[in-house]
């Protein structure tokens, strides 16, 4: 094996890339400290039931294992951070009210979880503890909508779901955890015939309203054909009153609000409204979200929760680069005056690069205007001649 190849789906990131990538990760983190979020590092590896807890399946397949050489026990590399933010509202600030958390690093999954997806990506993510109102769920849609617009995205589809309609549809049924399982994985495929054959021997009363989720998607007048055709329990009764409220909040702010009732991601993991955020072009949610409101009770403090994440290397993908930056070149020297000429222009918020005689500058990200010279009265700055001029 060549020594230079890397695992598949995993990549450097290069200089012009990488500064974007950078200047879009202080952007986010500003503008969620400006809402009120507290930035939290939480470690790359943790006991993998402490960094499991609460999520089910949904992220065990994802997660990387090791045993630890001190202490012997099972560790996981990180999936996700949403469940290391819940530990430490959870464990760590113990706060009664609202906790606002947010953070930026990486990840590491088992498999891409997009067409082009990287499976070492980027993680940005903020999570609200402390409400179980509809405000909770409004501010942080509206904060993740702003974080890609930030990105460069100004044509934003919003899609919104709720675990619990499904969940009510559900309640009652008499099936084996086999055949909830396959008719879960069927949903989320929106496999008909495949449903139709797992609920043939169900009442027609169960079986029209699991078959009707699946036709559940669209604009937000969906909402009014789901009050139609699924039962009137609470649960989903609940749900569908707060996506009608979400979806026209949403759109008198004009945003593009879609509705899909059989999206069935973090099934086992997200209790209430979940959301993705969708543009043009691109074939996979650049955001996600959601309440999560039982994932602190492993930590012995069960909090409501509702937050978002998303890939910044994702989001940077394809988009257009920078342009370089102006530096000032300067040939290193031992007169007098040069290194503290070099060090004023850089305290004013020049980029300086030094280079030996006879050596060119060789790299995308800045561009040398202006060089250092020695004058008369001292160190100066002028435009850079062009080579081959006198």
């Amino acid at each position: 094996m060549n020594a230079w190849l890397l695992p598949e789906r995993f990549s450097d990131v290069l200089p012009r890339e990488a500064a974007a990538i950078e200047r879009l990760r202080r952007t986010l983190l500003d503008h969620a400290a400006s809402h009120g979020y507290e930035l939290v590092i939480p470690p790359l590896l943790e006991y993998v039931d402490s960094l499991l807890s609460g999520t089910g399946q949904d992220l065990e397949q994802q997660t990387f294992k090791l045993v630890d050489q001190l202490s012997g026990h099972t560790l996981g590399l990180r999936a996700d951070m949403t469940p290391q933010a819940a530990r430490i509202d959870a464990h760590l600030l113990n706060r009664q009210g609202l906790v606002r958390l947010c953070y930026c690093d990486s990840i590491v999954h088992t498999q891409a979880q997009g067409v082009y997806a990287t499976r070492q990506p980027l993680q940005f993510g903020v999570e609200l503890y402390g409400h179980a109102g509809l405000e909770a769920d409004l501010e942080v849609q509206r904060l993740a909508l702003h974080s890609l617009r930030l990105g460069g995205f100004d044509k934003v589809a919003l899609g919104l779901s709720d675990a619990r309609l499904v969940r009510g549809v559900l309640g009652g049924l008499v099936a084996g955890p086999l055949r909830l399982s396959a008719m879960l994985e069927a949903l989320s495929r929106k496999d008909v015939p495949r449903l139709r054959e797992l609920t043939a021997g169900l009442p027609p009363a169960q079986r029209e309203p699991i078959l009707a989720l699946t036709e559940l998607f669209g604009d937000a007048g969906v909402l009014r054909e789901a009050r139609r055709v699924l039962p009137a329990r609470e649960p989903v009764l609940r749900a569908l009153d707060d996506l009608e409220r979400l979806a026209r909040l949403h759109a008198q702010a004009g945003c593009d609000v879609q509705v899909d009732l059989a999206d069935l991601r973090g099934y086992h993991y997200h209790s209430g409204v979940i959301f993705g955020l969708y543009v043009p072009d691109r074939p996979d949610a650049l955001a996600r979200g959601g309440r999560y409101d039982e994932i602190g009770a492993t930590f012995g403090r069960s909090r409501p929760a509702t937050g978002f994440s998303l890939d910044l290397r994702e989001l940077v993908r394809g988009t257009r680069a920078a342009a370089p930056r102006a530096a000032v070149r300067a040939q290193w020297s031992d007169e007098p005056g040069y290194e503290q000429a070099v060090r004023a222009l850089r305290e004013a918020g020049d980029v300086v690069i030094e280079l030996p005689a006879g050596a060119e500058f060789e790299g995308e990200s800045f561009r040398l205007d202006r060089e250092l010279v020695r004058a008369e009265s001292g160190w100066t700055v002028r435009a850079c001649v062009p080579a081959g001029v006198a």
